[in-house]
C-alpha cells in the first residue's frame, strides 16, 4: 500500500512532523518552568520515547552497526548543548527548571540541522532507514540530557533537605 508513494513525500512529511515535535517541545519547555519538576517529569521523557524502538522490528527501519554508531555520536553531541543550557532555580522548597532564552534558539538550531540532513541524506539513505537513524539520534541526544538533569535535581534536592 505505502510502497507506491515517492520517498520524497514521506521527507516532506517526517520533516513537518519534525517542526510540529519541536514546537510542541519548546512549548512544553516553557509550560514546565512555570511549575516545580521533579525526578518524575524529568525520567518519563526517556521512557516515553523508548516505545518507539519498536519501528525496528520492522525490516524497512533497521539501520546498520555503523550507521547506529553516526546517529548515536551525533545524538550525544547534540546533548552537550541541551545539557549546558538546562539548569535548575529554587524558590522556597520548590525546584524549578530556570528558563533559559538561548534554549529556544538551540532547539530550532538542531531542528534546522537535523531537517537539513534529513534532506541531505535522503538522496542516498532509504526513507525507512533514516527514519531509524533519526529516532536512534534524538534517544541518544534526550537519555544523556535527562540523566544530566536528573542527577543535577538531585544534587539540589539534597542541599534543599540539608538545610531544613
Amino acid at each position: 500500500m505505502f510502497s507506491n508513494i515517492p520517498s520524497q513525500y514521506y521527507v516532506i512529511g517526517s520533516t513537518i512532523m519534525a517542526i510540529f515535535m519541536g514546537s510542541f517541545v519548546m512549548v512544553l519547555r516553557v509550560r514546565a518552568s512555570k511549575k516545580p519538576t521533579n525526578e518524575k517529569k524529568i525520567i518519563i521523557p526517556p521512557i516515553a520515547m523508548s516505545s518507539g524502538a519498536v519501528m525496528f522490528l520492522f525490516e524497512q527501519f533497521r539501520v546498520s552497526p555503523m550507521e547506529i554508531l553516526e546517529a548515536t555520536a551525533v545524538g550525544i553531541v547534540f546533548s552537550t548543548i541541551l545539557i549546558a543550557t538546562s539548569k535548575f532555580e529554587v524558590k522556597g522548597q520548590d525546584i524549578y527548571l530556570k528558563r533559559s532564552k538561548a534554549f529556544v534558539f538551540i532547539l530550532v538550531g538542531l531542528l534546522v540541522i537535523r531537517i537539513i540532513a534529513k534532506v541531505v541524506l535522503s538522496s542516498s539513505i532509504d526513507v525507512g532507514e533514516l527514519a531509524g537513524m533519526f529516532w536512534i539520534l534524538a534517544f541518544a541526544m534526550l537519555v544523556p540530557w535527562r540523566v544530566a538533569m536528573l542527577i543535577q535535581f538531585k544534587r539540589i534536592k539534597k542541599t534543599i533537605s540539608l538545610k531544613n
